[in-house]
Order: structure tokens, then sequence, then C-alpha cells
């Protein structure tokens, strides 16, 4: 079966082929194809794959954004990691927010970049995701979640807001993230007893509950302080453990 892909600018032709086409092996590789064919003059590309049921179908669909990532700047390497399936491509055009002038252009790019590339590597760090900036367009590969803070990020910067402005929300969304893994971590899956036996919970009333309510507050105690961590030991005032023998 063949298939046509993106067309890649001329300048970028020799980044998807690679040294002694390096880069289109591996990228051939991973993606399960039996040929990737590029056209040096023109920039057109088109991909054979083995026959149905012989290669993975969820892979052709994400090959052509791989290409438009290496396309605009991304390095292979990290355009590759859109193979995955949990991994999902972002393009965002800075045309929309400041026009097709090119002095506003740089300006956003330059922004959005930040000094020696601290604002981009920043972003990066705290969404997970790789952000390339090239011309007019800024994309993005990611999860799910990190593709949606770093987009909101992008869009921020580019509309003017100021650099702490979106650090300090990047910020915020991964404690909230931090807070809701910490919570789901919390909750304990209640199985259940076979027939005729008696759980260790059953025997003592009010275990569950308060074991369920410990491991929560431990989950949020910062192990660093030791105060913390001494305070979580004790029974609260309002916690109690009754019992009783059959």
């Amino acid at each position: 079966m063949r298939q046509n892909l993106p067309r890649v600018p001329k300048e970028r032709i020799a980044v998807l082929i690679g040294a002694k086409g390096a880069t289109r092996r591996q990228l051939e590789q991973q993606a399960g194809c039996k040929r990737l064919v590029i056209d040096s003059d023109s920039g057109d590309i088109s991909v054979e794959w083995p026959k149905t049921g012989e290669f993975d179908p969820v892979k052709a669909l994400k090959l052509p954004d791989v290409i438009k990532a290496i396309g605009r700047g991304m390095s292979p390497e990290k355009a590759m990691q859109l193979l995955q399936d949990d991994w999902f491509f972002e393009i965002v055009d800075l045309r929309n927010f400041v026009g097709k002038r090119q002095n506003q252009l740089r300006r956003v790019r330059s922004r959005l970049i930040g000094s020696k590339g601290r604002i981009r590597r920043m972003i990066e760090s705290l969404t997970g995701c790789e952000i390339s900036i090239y011309n007019s367009t800024v994309v993005i590969v990611g999860d799910e979640l990190g593709l949606a803070f770093a987009r909101q990020s992008v869009e921020m910067i580019a509309s003017g807001s100021e650099h702490g402005t979106v650090l300090s929300m990047l910020e915020k969304g991964r404690k909230r993230q931090r807070i809701e893994m910490r919570s789901l971590d919390a909750i304990e899956t209640v199985e259940e007893t076979p027939s005729g036996e008696v759980s260790f919970a059953e025997l003592v009333p009010g275990l569950d509950r308060v074991a369920a309510a410990r491991k929560l507050k431990a989950a949020q105690v910062n192990t660093d302080d030791e105060e913390e961590v001494e305070e979580v030991m004790w029974l609260s005032d309002d916690e109690e453990i009754a019992w009783e023998e059959e």
C-alpha cells in the first residue's frame, strides 16, 4: 500500500534523510514501513506499507505528523516519539496572533525561546513536551495533558502575557497534578474476601476509614521536613479505633 505524506521544505530534506540515509532507515524501522520515498528536488514524500495486517495502522496514522514535525524544525529523534500511542501533535500558527509582519514574528519567536533558550526549556520541563519554533509556526509533541498546558503557554506568550505569569500557571498546574496523583494513590482497592472468611478490617470497625485518611495525609507530607514527619506518626485527637470480640 502506498501513502502520500506531507511535503517537506527543501532545507529540511537533508535532515529527514540523514547522513548516508541513516535517519530515513531509522524512521522506516520504527514506523514498520517497507520504504520511505523522498524526492530531494520537490520535497514530495510517500511511504510504502506492507500488506494489511503486517503493519501497525496507528503508526500509519501518526507518520504524517512525524513528517510535519520534522519539516517544521523538530529533530527527527524528538519527532519520532510521536509514534508512541500516547503522544500527540499540535501546531500553533503565530500569524494568528501577530499577523504576517516579520518584525512581529521575530519578536514573538524571541519571547518564546527566551535568553539562551531558557523559556522554551522551562516550558518543556514543566509540561514534559518537546517544542520546535520554526518560521511562523510552533510545533509541540507530547502526551495529552502536557500538550494542553504547552499549547496554552505558547498562546499566552504569543498574546503578550508575561513570562512569569505563564510559568506560574504551569507550576500551579504541575502541583495540582501531583495532588491528584497522590489522591489516586491513596485510594485503596477493596478486594472481596472468599466466602465464609472474615477480613481483618471487618474485625476492627472503622479501620478502613482511618487507614485511608492517614494514607492521604501521609501522601501530602514533605518527607524532608522532620516536624511534619513526626507529627503524622501520632494519632490526632479525633482519631479512635474501636474493636470488639465476636
